[in-house]
């Protein structure tokens, strides 16, 4: 065994002081999070309900297993925009009968579930999530499709949606749509272009043009329900594979329609799960909000993973980057993370290394974010600090096993990207409430254009505005710090979440979970040809 010995002082005034920042943190989020949770406000849960009609929070509970988990993505998306936070609705992985899906379901609440940017940032994001990990994807349909006033952001993009709705069903990944209410104009194929349709009687309606613009292009004037109902479609057009008497009737079918999928994961079962031996309560005072504080990444790979046991990979070379193997909740990883935030030409090499051993052991990869970006300097430089990151990065881009990555503090610069940020589609993201992510730090990026504007006004032989320069500082430092904060990331769906510590295990085990639906290979012997392209030496 090698089992971690927590050396953390969970006694110590350093300990309480992060544990009250980041609860503090997650009381913000907390107020974020009923915003998303209320959609469109009282009032219009109020009309809504008085229709008969179920809540998409509602309907995601009836549809999935009682008492299982549901994994919500996305949840702060449009956060800081004109738009309502969640950006009207509501996506995630939950289990239904005993299957892992995407679930997708629209919040007729909020502007009758139109369809804004964040939206559909929102719903490819989902979709990507049930193609890269083999879920089947379930759709709850009530939208008045796009909104009109953004429609120049949604219309050339969306039609994304649809492809990928046809090229999940051509890679045999179950598509199944649940009507309850409109879906007009686009919104139309979304039924019409899944494998599986169930419609409410007297609920749905499906039409690409409704009975105004029907009369406007061609004179006919006709009804909805003829048009488009749940009866026309169940009787005539064909469209309707299952017509429910309500909501929950609906559900109920869609739920069968699952069972019926013959669904079997492809990937390796886990092994017999050993909790941690610590109390993953104490993941509160790791991290705190002065992310220049180091700390140290074991203290919570102790509390995450099972038993709390770890083999490191090469512990004193590189010791900037702790790599190591482990599982959680049954399921192997290979971990990296980072220890004291700078990532070195060891570190880097080192990575590159470990990330090569997984594919070849087909085991997915887990960064842990701490770092401040790659080295610089003469010395570094000299050294070959770009082409020994460029390695680690040319490992991460083509590595072939599964990648999870959690934000615990800072992930700045180049290394946001060799830790596999989010333009490196790991297949799930998520970050802790205290961290933060941009090209450098608030302050490093204020003093490199302050040093900027001081050589050029000494180039030109122009006095140099002191007073100017200590504002236009504390001006980019405010700016930078604000769009550094993980609710502004959240918010463009730049994370798949915010989550509280405590959380961490249980949220990566249900990922790994989820993952195993699908094949987990890398590029070892037996997978085709190596992915990887040139390292300079």
């Amino acid at each position: 065994m090698t089992v971690l010995r927590s050396t953390l002082d969970t006694a110590g005034a350093a300990f309480a002081a992060n544990r009250d920042a980041v609860l503090a943190a997650l009381r913000d989020l907390d107020d974020d999070h009923a915003r998303a949770v209320a959609g469109g406000g009282e009032k219009a849960v109020a009309r809504h309900r008085a229709r008969g009609k179920l809540t998409a929070r509602e309907r995601v509970e009836l549809l999935v297993d009682p008492d299982s988990p549901f994994l919500e993505l996305s949840p702060l998306a449009a956060w800081g925009t004109e738009f309502a936070v969640g950006a009207s609705v509501v996506t995630g992985v939950g289990v239904v009968e005993d299957v892992e899906c995407v679930v997708v379901a629209h919040d007729p609440t909020v502007r009758g579930g139109a369809s804004n940017p964040w939206t559909l940032k929102k719903t490819l994001r989902a979709m990507q999530v049930a193609r890269e990990n083999r879920l089947p994807l379930i759709t709850l349909v009530e939208s008045g499709g796009a909104d009109l006033p953004t429609q120049k952001d949604i219309f050339i993009p969306g039609g994304q949606l649809f492809r990928d709705l046809t090229r999940l069903s051509a890679a045999g990944i179950p598509t199944i749509a649940i009507v309850f209410g409109n879906s007009t104009a686009g919104g139309a194929y979304v039924p019409g272009t899944s494998d599986h349709v169930v419609m409410v009687d007297g609920g749905a309606k499906v039409f690409l043009g409704g009975p105004p613009l029907v009369r406007m292009a061609t004179g006919e004037v006709s009804d909805e329900e003829s048009l488009g109902g749940a009866a026309m479609h169940g009787r005539v057009s064909g469209l309707a594979d299952h017509v429910a008497v309500d909501e929950v009737d609906a559900l109920r079918i869609g739920r069968r329609v699952v069972a019926r999928l013959n669904w079997r994961k492809r990937g390796p079962a886990p092994a017999a799960v050993v909790p941690p031996r610590y109390a993953e309560d104490d993941l509160l005072g790791v991290v705190g909000p002065d992310l220049s504080q180091p700390f140290d990444p074991r203290e919570v790979l102790a509390r995450v993973v099972d038993d709390s046991d770890v083999d490191e990979v090469k512990p004193r070379y590189g010791p900037s980057l702790v790599t190591a193997w482990a599982r959680i909740h049954g399921h192997p990883v290979g971990v990296l993370a980072n220890a004291q935030g700078v990532l070195f030409s060891a570190e880097a090499q080192k990575a590159t290394q470990f990330i090569q051993l997984a594919n070849a052991a087909d085991t997915p990869l887990l960064f842990l974010h701490n770092t401040t970006g790659y080295m610089v300097g003469k010395e570094y430089e000299q050294g070959g600090i770009i082409k020994h990151g460029a390695m680690m990065i040319n490992a991460v881009s083509n590595s072939r096993v599964p990648h999870l990555s959690v934000l615990l503090g800072a992930s700045y610069g180049a290394g946001h990207y060799g830790m596999c940020g989010r333009a490196y589609d790991p297949r799930f993201l998520f970050a802790w409430p205290t961290a933060k992510s941009a090209v450098m730090g608030p302050a490093q990026l204020a003093g490199v254009l302050s040093i900027v504007a001081r050589a050029s006004a000494e180039s030109r032989g122009t006095p140099f505005d002191e007073d100017g320069d200590a504002a236009m500082r504390a001006a980019v430092e405010a700016q930078i710090e604000a769009e550094s904060m993980p609710r502004f990331l959240s918010g463009r769906v730049y994370d798949d979440g915010i989550i509280d510590p405590r959380d961490t295990r249980t949220v990566l085990g249900l990922c790994l979970s989820a993952i195993a639906s699908g094949e987990v290979a890398g590029t070892g012997a037996g997978h085709g040809t190596p992915a990887y392209g040139v390292f300079r030496p």
